[in-house]
């Protein structure tokens, strides 16, 4: 299926953008206009952008069904600051209901039942119920198009973050534990997701010490008819070809041999399947032993 995206309607290229570039995390914005009057929106055309200086970037885009601004644009043009609240899953139904299309007069703390908190570099309010706050100051501003769907470019200078004790590791108390955020993030259409602790997995970076790359596996490894390409990136993730451990002993390897020895290929395919059990519990060293055990 291929799909010319000058040839969709807005609406039907927003559905199909939006459900591939996902998920996309929310900027739950509080702006304030030159009155004091407060706005709170959630944006999910958002991201960070750089760390030095540290800057968030996201879009109240023009409204595709009737190419209307918003008001937390016109607020950062007013007033340009803002904080940005992340959002976890007990406030997401509150976050969602405070997207409804209110008057400019019409404080969303109030219509979604969040509590106001003040912040203290910058005019708009924090939300209290949001575990992670970020004042921003504003630096630029550019509008991507003059029709629906176009995009409005906030670009934000982080200024201060406030970070609930509870979602701290339980070592240092110093860093973000990942598995207690609870992050949710926008999909497609009126789909979400969770990043809860039953989900999240973890992916070992390559560093300044590259990998060996697909290329240098052995063929029987990178042919293999059991291991997909998350097993092949893992095993090639490695900094230098390993080599058999004398050493090294596992019960389940010395089943394999002693029940395959007679059928080489059916003692391939066993060895292939233990080590891509290992590898799916991020054992990388202990597949290779497996792996190397046939040479």
């Amino acid at each position: 299926m291929q799909i010319d995206l000058k040839a969709l309607t807005p609406v039907e290229r927003q559905h199909y953008l939006q459900s591939a570039v996902a998920p996309r995390p929310i900027c739950f914005a509080s702006t304030i206009d030159k009155e004091g009057r407060v706005n709170l929106s959630p944006f999910s055309f958002f991201n960070l952008f750089g760390t030095t200086p540290p800057i968030l970037i996201f879009s109240p885009s023009r409204r595709v069904r009737d190419n209307s601004t918003k008001h937390t644009w016109h607020n950062v043009h007013e007033v340009p600051e803002v904080v940005i609240n992340i959002v976890d899953l007990p406030m997401v139904q509150q976050t969602s209901l405070s997207s409804c299309d209110y008057p400019k007069d019409v404080n969303e703390f109030v219509k979604a039942g969040f509590t106001e908190e003040p912040a203290t570099l910058v005019r708009p309010p924090m939300v209290k119920e949001s575990k992670i706050k970020i004042e921003c100051r504003v630096v630029e501003t550019k509008p991507l198009g003059e029709e629906g769907g176009s995009g409005n470019l906030v670009f934000c200078e982080a200024l201060r973050m406030h970070i609930d004790p509870s979602i701290l590791d339980e070592d240092n108390k110093k860093f973000i534990d990942q598995r207690r955020i609870q992050l949710v993030a926008r999909l497609g259409g009126d789909w979400y997701c969770h990043a809860g602790e039953d989900n999240l997995f973890l992916v070992q970076k390559p560093n300044t010490r590259l990998g060996i790359g697909m290329d240098a596996l052995p063929d029987s490894i990178r042919k293999s008819r059991i291991l997909c390409g998350n097993h092949l990136g893992q095993l090639a993730n490695v900094h230098e070809m390993p080599t058999v451990d004398p050493a090294f002993e596992d019960e389940r390897l010395r089943q394999i041999f002693q029940y395959y020895s007679v059928s080489p290929g059916e003692m391939e395919k066993e060895l292939h399947a233990y080590a891509a059990r290992l590898l799916e519990e991020g054992k990388v060293a202990e597949a290779w032993q497996v792996l190397l055990a046939l040479n």
